[in-house]
């Protein structure tokens, strides 16, 4: 997969998009594309990295704790009106 370091604008290519995918990865092995020789591997945070349009990745690619807001707690004698209210599953 093609994706463009955002400090640098040069392209990188990333082979393994499992560990591009997990968000408990917070790095990823790819390498630069320039010139006409392969490039050796190298190391790149996620959080550098962006798709060819400008877009930055997924959150859910690189934050293990993005859904925690969403989670409900479940509260003994909640009312209606609580935001922590559980009618069950």
């Amino acid at each position: 997969m093609l994706l463009r370091d955002s400090g640098s604008k040069h392209l990188i290519e990333v082979a393994d998009i499992v560990t591009l995918a997990n968000p408990y990865e917070l790095t990823v092995v790819g390498r630069h594309l320039w010139g006409e020789e392969v490039q050796d591997p190298e190391v790149f945070d996620k959080s550098s990295l962006q798709f060819l349009s400008g877009e930055s990745l997924p959150r859910c690619w690189h934050d293990s704790r993005y859904r925690d807001r969403e989670v409900r707690r479940i509260k003994c004698g909640t009312r209606i009106n609580d935001s922590d209210y559980y009618q069950g599953a």
